[in-house]
C-alpha cells in the first residue's frame, strides 16, 4: 500500500471509524476500560518518572509556559490516520527534553492535553472518555523521557545522537505497543490492516525529529527559540486541513461508488431475477477466492463489484432470449455475447473506480485458452479477476436450476471445473476455487456421468 493514501476498503474503513469516535460519545465496556486503564497507568508512571529520577536542570516558569505553549498549538494539529490522527508532536516534545527537566516532560504533556481538551468535556462537546483516550495515547513520550534521564544526555549535544536515535525507536516501540492493544480491543481491526497504515504516523514523527533537535538545539541557549517550531507547525495546520477535506471525500466517493454498483445489481436482479440473485452468489464465492489467492484489498473490492455488476449488460438483452428454453440461434448467441462490451459501457460512464470495474466486467467471459468472448484474451492477458469471476460465474450457473437444463450437484460441478481447467479456466483459480469450497460443504461422490459442456455459461 502506498504510504499516503487511503485507497482500500480496510484504510476506508478504519478512517471512517476514526470520524465516527470522534461524532459520538464511547459508552462502550470495553473501550472505556482500556481508555480509562491507559490513561491512569499514563498518570501513574509520569508521576513515578518526575518523582524518583534525579533531575538535571532546575524548573523555570517561563520556560514551562512556554513549552506549553508551543504544545497547545500542536495539540490543533491533527493528520487523520489510521484508528485515529497523528500530531506533530516531535516540534514541542522534543525540544521540551531539553528544556526542562526531562522526568518532568512526561507529566508536562499530560497538562498539556488536560488544558486542551479539558473545555471540549465541559461543553459536552466531546466524551470523558475521549480525554482518557488523548492522555494514553501520550505513551510513547515515556521510553524517550527515561532514557535521556538514565543516561544523562539531558543537556543537549549533537555527540549523544546514538542516545537519541535510541530513544525514538523506543518511542516507536511504546507507541506500537500502546495502539496495537487499544485498538484489537475497541475496534477489534487484523493487526496486519493497521500495521502498514502505522507507518505513515511514524514516518511524521522521524522527519518531524531532527527539525525537533534543531529547534532544541537553539533553545538550549535561548529558550525564546523554541517558538521557532510555530512557523513548520502553521504550515503543517493548512497541510492538515487539505488532507483532511481530501481524506473526507475519499470516503465519501467510495461510498458513492458502493452504492452506485449496489444499486445497479438492485437494477440487474429487478430486470432479472435470476441474474440478479445469480450476481450475488458470484460475489461472495468471488471474494472468497480472491482472498484465498492472496489479492491486495483494492483488487478483493474490484472484484467484488465485478462479481455484482459482471452480468449487467443484460439489461440490454430481450427477455425472451435470457430466458430461452432451447439452444440460442447465432443471430441471439451475437446479441448475448455483446454483454460484457454493453457493461463496460455502462460502468464507464460512471467513471472512477467503476470504470476499473468495468474493465474487468468486459473480460470476464475471457477463456483461459483464448477461446472465450468478446476480445479472445488468452492466459495472463486476462486480468486475474476476471479469470476469478469467469470460474466463480461458471460453478454459480452450473449449480443452478436454467431454463434449459436442471442444476448439478457441487460435486459435479467441481468435475467439470478440473476437466476445464487449462482451458476454459486458470487452473490456480480452480485450485483456490476448489479450497475455498472444501472449507464451505463436505466432499460427495462424483457420478460418472458428467455432463459434457455443462460449465458454458452466458
Amino acid at each position: 500500500m502506498l504510504i499516503d493514501t487511503y485507497d482500500t476498503p480496510q484504510a476506508e474503513a478504519l478512517l471512517a471509524a476514526a470520524l465516527e469516535r470522534l461524532r459520538r460519545r464511547q459508552d462502550r465496556r470495553a473501550e472505556i476500560l482500556v481508555q480509562a486503564a491507559g490513561a491512569l497507568g499514563y498518570i501513574a508512571a509520569a508521576i513515578a518518572i518526575a518523582a524518583a529520577i534525579p533531575w538535571h536542570r532546575s524548573l523555570s516558569v517561563a520556560s514551562v509556559l512556554l513549552v506549553l505553549g508551543v504544545w497547545l498549538a500542536v495539540e490543533r494539529v491533527r493528520f487523520p490516520t489510521a484508528g485515529g490522527w497523528t500530531r506533530p508532536t516531535m516540534l514541542a516534545f522534543v525540544p521540551a527534553l531539553f528544556l526542562l527537566p526531562t522526568p518532568i516532560v512526561p507529566a508536562i504533556a499530560c497538562v498539556a492535553v488536560v488544558l486542551r481538551r479539558a473545555p471540549e468535556v465541559l461543553t459536552r462537546r466531546a466524551s470523558p472518555i475521549v480525554l482518557g483516550a488523548y492522555i494514553g495515547d501520550a505513551w510513547f513520550i515515556v521510553g524517550p523521557s527515561l532514557l535521556i534521564s538514565l543516561t544523562g544526555t539531558d543537556r543537549f549535544g549533537w555527540s549523544h545522537w546514538p542516545i537519541y536515535a535510541a530513544a525514538f525507536g523506543a518511542q516507536i516501540a511504546l507507541d506500537l505497543a500502546w495502539t496495537l492493544a487499544s485498538v484489537s480491543v475497541t475496534d477489534g481491526t487484523d493487526r496486519r490492516t493497521v500495521l502498514p497504515l502505522l507507518a505513515w504516523v511514524y514516518l511524521v514523527d522521524a522527519a518531524l525529529a531532527p527539525l525537533g533537535l534543531l529547534i532544541a538545539a537553539a533553545a538550549a541557549e535561548r529558550p525564546g527559540l523554541v517558538l521557532l517550531a510555530l512557523s513548520p507547525m502553521a504550515m503543517l495546520w493548512l497541510f492538515a486541513r487539505e488532507r483532511k477535506h481530501r481524506l473526507d471525500e475519499t470516503v465519501a466517493l467510495s461510498t458513492a461508488y458502493r452504492g452506485t454498483a449496489l444499486l445497479l445489481g438492485d437494477i440487474v436482479e429487478a430486470d432479472d431475477h435470476y441474474t440478479g440473485v445469480h450476481s450475488r452468489d458470484v460475489v461472495d464465492l468471488s471474494v472468497a477466492v480472491a482472498r484465498a489467492l492472496g489479492l491486495s484489498a483494492r483488487q478483493q473490492r474490484d472484484v467484488e463489484f465485478a462479481a455484482l455488476l459482471h452480468d449487467v449488460g443484460k439489461i440490454r438483452i430481450p427477455k425472451d432470449i435470457i430466458n430461452k428454453p432451447g439452444p440460442l440461434d447465432p443471430d441471439e448467441w451475437e446479441l448475448v455475447k455483446r454483454h460484457p462490451v454493453d457493461g463496460e459501457e455502462m460502468l464507464e460512464l460512471v467513471g472512477g473506480t467503476l470504470a476499473t470495474v468495468g474493465r474487468i466486467v468486459r473480460a470476464s467471459h475471457e477463456r483461459f485458452d483464448g477461446e472465450g468472448y468478446p476480445d479472445g484474451l488468452a492466459g495472463e492477458e486476462i486480468p486475474v479477476e476476471a479469470r476469478i469471476i469467469c470460474a466463480c460465474d461458471a460453478y454459480s450457473a452450473m449449480t443452478t436450476d436454467r431454463p434449459y437444463r436442471a442444476a448439478l450437484s457441487p460435486a459435479q460441478a467441481l468435475a467439470e471445473l478440473r476437466r476445464c481447467a487449462g482451458t476454459q479456466f486458470d487452473p490456480r483459480v480452480v485450485v483456490a476455487l476448489e479450497r475455498v469450497l472444501g472449507r464451505r460443504q463436505s466432499p460427495s461422490t462424483v457420478p460418472a456421468a458428467i455432463l459434457s459442456g455443462a460449465a458454458a455459461s452466458i
